[in-house]
C-alpha cells in the first residue's frame, strides 16, 4: 500500500476504495502548484484488483510530489462523499508538504483546491543508516515517563535552543525534533526513561476556532507521516531523518520512545468538516455512520470516529503501527480514548475486539510497549479491565483519587490506600502486574501540577469557546487564593502540596508518569484545555527552572530513590508484583494497627515489610490541616533504626535524601505537620 519505491527503478502506487468510480494519480512539480504537471486515470479494468486501485509508474522516484483525485457518487444520506475537485492525501504516505496557501476551508468549500492542498512525496524509508540502533525494550518496572509536546518543550526563548548556526544563517530549531535532541542531556540529568511524545502524525494546525491553531495534534490526517512542522528542515525527507535522529540520539542516552498515537478519529472532523483523505477516499468504508450513513458516529467528540474494526482500517491501523516500529524504531505506543478500538462497526463494545487482539498477538509488535487510555468520550470506562495481557493502562482512578485526598475531600482515604499499593482491586487478578497501573495526577489534558494547587476552578476564556471546554471535574485546591500569589503562607503551603502530588507519584507501586515542566511548576495560567494554545501559555518557560530549582531537585532525587529500591527488588530476582506478594502490607493511622478508614478522615500510614530481604517502607500522610504525630513500627533487632528518606514539610534539600545516608529518626513518634508524606525506610544493619 502507498508509493514504493522498486529496486530497479519506478514506484508502485497502491490505494484502497471500494466504492470509487475512477482513481486519478496526480503529479506536481512543486506543493505550491495550482494544477498538476501529469494526471495519470487509473482504468478499472487494468489498474483495480478487488477494491484496490494500482499503477506502477516507471518514471517515478523519490522526491516526486503527488496527490489523489477519486471520482465516485456524492450520496451523503448513504455515506458517500466523493469530491472530483479535491486533492487528496494517500492513507499511507510516508511524507506529507503543506503549501504556503494552505487553506482548510478549501477543502470544505466547492472547486478546486490544488495549490491549497497538502500533498505527498514520494521516499526511500530505506535510506537511512541507524547504526545499529535498536528499541531498548526497557521493562515497565523500571520505567519513568516524561510526556511531553514536542513543540512546547524548546520553543519558548528560554530554551536557550539553538536559532541560528556558527554561520549566522537562521537555523531556528526551536519546537522541532532536533531541538529535543538538545534537551536530552536534561533528561538523563532529571533520571527519567522515557519520553511520551504528544502526536507527531502530520495534523491540521488550522483545526481550530480563528485566530488559534491546534497546538496538541490530537487530529492526524496521516498515520505515516511525521508532522512537517516538527521539523526545522524544509525539504521532504526532513521530517523523517531528523524525527529518527531524534530517536537514536534518545536511545543513546538510555531513553524509551513512546508515541501518543490517535486512531479513533482524525482531523476531518464530522458534516461540514474538510475532506482531505479518507472522507474522500472512501467515507463509508473509514468511519462509524449512523441513520443510514447520513450522520457520523461521534463517540471520540470531536465530530467523527475511525471504524477501526472493519477489516480495511483494521489493516491500515497495524501497517501503521509496525511501520514506527520498524521503520522508524520507536518503543511503545499511548492509544488516545482507547476504548473506542473496542467497539464494533456498529459501536457496540465486545469483549474480544479484533484490532486491539492484533495488535496485542502481533510479532513485530512483541515487546512495545502499549498503553491504553482506557475510556472514550461517549461514557465507555475500562480502568482495570482493559482487553489483553499485555496492556497497560493510564490510570485515571489514580489522578483522581490523589487529587481528592490532597483536596481535603471526605472519604478519600480508602482510594488513596489503594493507589499507593498499586491498584490491587484494579489490576491484581490474573497475569496482571501492578506495573499495568500507568500512575499519574496531571497530563496533557487538564491542569498543570503548579495550576492545580493555584486555581479552584479553570480558566478558559483564552480558548474563545466561552468556557464551556475543559473539564469542571479537576479536585484542585487553590490554598486559599485562586490564581498568583506573593503571600508566603500559602506558596509555601502549594509548593508542599506540588511536592505531596510528585511524591505519591513516584513511590507508589506502577510505572509514573510525569507531565513536561511538572518539575519547575510550569503554569498555563488555570487553563485546563490549552489543545489551541501554541504560544507561551502552552510552551515551556526554562526559566521556571532557577525560580523553582527545589521542586526540580525533589523530582531528580525521588526517581533516584525510586531507582534504589528497584536495584533492591532486582537484586532479589523478583518481580514488582511477586515483591508485593510476598511482602506484609499493613494499614495504620496516627497509631499502630489502627487505621482510620472513615469518611471524615485525612490520615493513613502504610507499613510494608518484604518477606525475602527484610526490605522496611512506612508511608506517612497527614492530609489535615493540623500537625498530627504518627507512632512508629517497632523495629526488631538486627535492623538498623527508621531513616527519614521523604518529608515535603522540610525545605531543600532535607525534603529528599538519598536513602544510604538518610538522617536516622529518634524515638517512637514522628511529628507530622499539616499536608505532609513522610516515607521512612529501614533495612538490615550493614545493607
Amino acid at each position: 500500500m502507498g508509493a514504493t519505491v522498486e529496486p530497479g527503478g519506478g514506484v508502485n502506487f497502491a490505494l484502497y476504495s471500494r466504492h470509487a468510480h475512477q482513481v486519478e494519480l496526480c503529479v506536481f512539480d512543486h506543493v505550491d502548484d495550482t494544477k498538476p504537471a501529469t494526471v495519470y486515470k487509473l482504468d478499472a479494468r487494468r489498474h483495480r484488483t478487488d477494491d484496490y486501485w494500482h499503477a506502477f509508474i516507471k518514471q517515478a522516484g523519490p522526491g516526486m510530489t503527488y496527490g489523489y483525485r477519486v471520482l465516485g457518487p456524492n450520496d451523503p444520506q448513504t455515506g458517500l462523499r466523493f469530491d472530483p475537485d479535491k486533492v487528496l492525501l494517500d492513507p499511507y504516505g510516508r511524507s506529507v508538504v503543506v503549501p504556503r496557501a494552505y487553506r482548510r476551508e478549501a477543502a470544505i468549500r466547492p472547486g478546486p483546491n490544488d495549490a491549497e492542498a497538502m500533498k505527498n512525496v514520494v521516499v526511500d524509508v530505506s535510506e537511512y543508516d541507524w547504526e545499529g540502533d535498536e528499541p531498548l525494550r526497557r521493562p515497565f518496572s523500571e520505567t519513568v515517563i516524561y510526556e511531553l509536546h514536542v513543540r512546547g518543550f524548546t520553543r519558548h526563548p528560554s530554551s536557550g535552543v539553538k536559532k541560528r548556526s556558527k554561520s549566522g544563517r537562521r537555523n531556528n530549531r526551536r519546537g522541532s525534533f532536533a531541538g529535543l535532541i538538545e534537551k536530552i542531556p536534561y533528561l538523563v540529568d532529571l533520571g527519567v526513561t522515557a519520553v511520551e511524545l504528544l502526536p507527531v502524525f502530520q495534523f491540521d494546525r488550522q483545526h481550530a476556532p480563528e485566530g488559534l491553531s491546534d497546538y496538541w495534534g490530537y487530529g492526524p490526517v496521516s498515520f505515516f507521516a511525521p508532522h512537517a512542522g516538527y521539523s526545522w528542515r524544509r525539504d521532504p525527507l526532513g521530517p523523517l531523518d531528523e524525527f529518527r535522529d531524534m530517536v537514536k540520539a534518545l536511545h543513546r542516552a538510555g531513553i524509551e520512545v513512546i508515541l501518543d498515537v490517535v486512531y479513533n478519529h482524525t482531523g476531518e472532523g464530522g458534516d461540514g468538516g474538510p475532506t482531505i483523505s479518507f472522507r474522500g477516499l472512501d467515507n463509508a468504508t473509514y468511519y462509524m455512520l449512523e441513520n443510514g450513513g447520513s450522520r457520523y458516529a461521534n463517540y471520540s467528540g470531536t465530530g467523527n470516529t475511525l471504524n477501526a474494526n472493519q477489516p480495511i482500517v483494521r489493516r491500515l491501523i497495524l501497517d501503521s503501527l509496525r511501520y514506527w516500529v520498524e521503520q522508524m524504531h520507536v518503543d511503545g505506543f499511548r492509544f488516545d480514548l482507547a476504548s473506542i478500538l473496542s467497539r464494533d462497526q456498529s459501536g457496540r463494545p465486545v469483549p474480544n475486539p479484533p484490532v486491539l487482539l492484533d495488535i496485542e498477538t502481533d510479532p513485530v509488535l512483541a515487546g512495545t510497549k502499549l498503553i491504553a487510555e482506557a475510556w472514550d468520550a461517549a461514557g465507555l470506562y475500562q480502568v482495570g479491565d482493559f482487553v489483553g495481557d499485555s496492556w497497560k493502562e493510564w490510570n485515571g482512578k489514580f489522578r483522581d483519587d490523589v487529587r481528592s485526598f490532597w483536596r481535603g475531600d471526605k472519604g478519600s482515604v480508602p482510594g488513596i490506600a489503594e493507589r499507593i499499593m498499586g491498584s490491587p482491586a484494579l489490576y491484581g487478578g490474573g497475569k496482571r502486574e501492578p506495573e499495568r497501573s500507568v500512575n499519574f495526577v496531571t497530563c496533557h489534558d487538564g491542569h498543570t501540577l503548579n495550576d492545580l494547587v493555584t486555581f479552584s476552578r479553570k480558566h478558559n476564556d483564552a480558548n474563545l469557546e466561552g468556557g464551556r471546554d475543559g473539564s469542571d471535574d479537576n479536585r484542585g485546591w487553590n490554598c486559599g487564593v485562586e490564581g498568583p500569589t506573593d503571600h508566603p503562607r500559602i506558596e509555601a503551603l502549594r509548593n508542599r502540596q506540588v511536592k505531596n502530588f510528585l511524591a505519591l507519584t513516584l513511590l507508589s507501586v506502577g510505572t509514573p508518569m510525569l507531565l513536561m515542566g511538572d518539575e519547575m511548576r510550569r503554569t498555563q495560567h488555570g487553563n485546563n484545555n490549552a489543545w489551541s494554545q501554541d504560544n507561551e501559555l502552552s510552551w515551556l518557560d526554562w526559566s521556571l527552572l532557577e525560580e523553582h530549582g527545589d521542586v526540580h531537585r525533589f523530582v531528580k532525587e525521588l526517581i533516584a530513590v525510586r531507582q534504589h529500591f528497584d536495584s533492591v527488588r532486582i537484586d532479589s530476582g523478583l518481580t514488582l508484583g511477586e515483591l508485593i506478594r510476598q511482602a506484609k502490607i499493613r494499614l495504620h493511622g496516627t497509631r499502630m494497627e489502627a487505621p482510620d478508614l472513615s469518611h471524615d478522615s485525612h490520615t493513613l500510614a502504610v507499613s510494608a515489610v518484604n518477606r525475602s530481604n527484610g526490605l522496611r517502607m512506612h508511608f506517612l500522610l497527614n492530609g489535615f490541616t493540623e500537625p498530627l504525630t504518627f507512632e512508629l513500627p517497632k523495629l526488631p533487632d538486627g535492623v538498623e533504626p527508621w531513616r527519614r528518606v521523604v518529608d515535603t514539610s522540610l525545605t531543600s534539600p532535607e525534603d529528599v535524601t538519598d536513602p544510604a545516608h538518610a538522617p536516622f529518626v529518634i524515638g517512637d513518634g514522628y511529628p507530622t505537620p499539616q499536608k505532609t508524606v513522610v516515607v521512612l525506610f529501614a533495612s538490615a544493619a550493614g545493607n
